[in-house]
């Protein structure tokens, strides 16, 4: 019997062949994930790289509960094209903390993983309220309404303790401080030293909507503000360079 002859005996086969298949994707599986345990630097850490703070981590709910990953990835791929309209490549340390991850696998939008501080506050309100009085071709519906669903963070000792279950490294300290750090990010006249020290110099306080009350417009627009901000790419060295 020759090779095509046994190939058809897999053909006609349905439960041989369901059966060659499942091995062969489970031996190609192993081959491309199992080494990845081993090898130190899958995700290697990168100076400036932290946990989101509550409000960021509340807009970032928004975010996905909104689908806005459906049309805005954040993964820009090594390829220069890329490079020059978003910036530097997406690196595995910037997505350690999402669950799930934002890459995304189309765009209808533009990339979104280094828009943290290109545009201001207020283009971010006018973006929300309207996407076509500052992108006129964008297809992009209105989210107006975010600015009228205010939230007061009671909850965020929860969301943070639910995080650390999955590895993100929230301290007790900033569990206990959840709520008190969600509502001084939105207030530039509160007393945020607390909040400062917890997360770092890059953590961005000012009432993101200007208006009264914290927002879902506030968290997502805090959210959007840091995204690319936390690592210095110009001193940063890959790995394998070093």
């Amino acid at each position: 019997m020759g090779i095509l002859d046994k190939h058809r005996v897999l053909e006609k086969n349905v439960t041989l062949l369901a059966i060659f298949a499942f091995l062969v994707v489970t031996i190609g599986g192993l081959v491309q994930i199992a080494p990845l345990f081993w090898l130190e630097n899958t995700i290697e850490d990168v100076e400036g790289m932290r946990p989101y703070t509550p409000l960021e981590l509340v807009g970032r709910d928004v975010y996905v509960r909104e689908g806005c990953y459906v049309c805005h990835s954040q993964m820009i791929r090594p390829m220069r094209d890329e490079v020059e309209r978003y910036g530097h490549y997406s690196l595995a340390a910037e997505s350690q903390y999402d669950h799930p991850f934002q890459w995304g696998s189309k765009r209808t939008g533009p990339d979104l993983a280094r828009v943290g501080l290109r545009y201001s506050d207020e283009w971010h309100v006018d973006h929300l309220r309207d996407p076509q009085s500052v992108v006129p071709e964008s297809v992009m519906p209105k989210y107006g309404f975010l600015e009228d669903r205010l939230i007061d963070g009671r909850y965020m000792q929860d969301r943070l303790r639910t995080d650390r279950l999955v590895g993100v490294p929230y301290t007790e300290e900033m569990v206990e401080n959840a709520v008190a750090d969600f509502r001084a990010q939105a207030d530039p006249d509160s007393d945020y030293d607390g909040l400062v020290e917890r997360y770092g110099d890059t953590v961005q306080v000012r009432n993101f909507d200007g208006a009264a009350g914290i927002s879902e417009a506030d968290a997502l627009i805090a959210y959007l503000q840091m995204l690319g901000t936390l690592v210095d790419f110009s001193t940063f060295t890959p790995v394998a360079s070093r």
